[in-house]
């Protein structure tokens, strides 16, 4: 089966996930605010501050849920992770595995390291995730010929 050329730059991300995660992470910060508004009365000033605080830590955690993508262009592959991003020239990558039943598409480095790449992941439907894979492995491949 043969997969479209991919023109780069291109970037794969989850963006269903994002969709949902942008969305709740507003919401609890309101909300927690709202209700450190209506605590009880004999409630100090430091609980609602902490109350505030726990809503924009969940949010925070929300939004690091919502970093992951990969992304192409002439020079090589960006991988952004929950917490980190790494940047690869194209030279670095030997390979790209999506295994049967792996969360997400890892990336064989030539120093003999591995790299997920949680922006090509399977939550977000098994067979776009393949195409996204495969569309990545396609690219290395072209530039690894060049």
């Amino acid at each position: 089966m043969s997969t479209p050329s991919v023109e780069i730059p291109v970037t794969w991300a989850p963006r269903r996930t994002r969709a949902v995660l942008l969305p709740v992470c507003a919401l609890l910060v309101v909300l927690f605010a709202v209700m450190a508004v209506l605590l009880p009365e004999n409630w100090q000033l430091n609980d609602r501050i902490m109350m505030m605080a726990s809503g924009v830590l969940f949010a925070a955690v929300g939004l690091m849920l919502a970093r992951p993508r990969v992304s192409a262009d002439a020079e090589g592959v960006t991988v952004v992770n929950f917490v980190r991003s790494r940047r690869l020239a194209w030279a670095e990558i030997v390979r790209v595995n999506f295994r049967q039943g792996d969360p997400w598409a890892t990336l064989d480095l030539a120093d003999g390291t591995s790299l997920a790449t949680v922006g090509i992941q399977s939550g977000v439907g098994k067979a776009q995730a393949i195409a996204d894979a495969r569309a990545l492995r396609d690219l290395v491949e072209r530039h690894a010929r060049v």
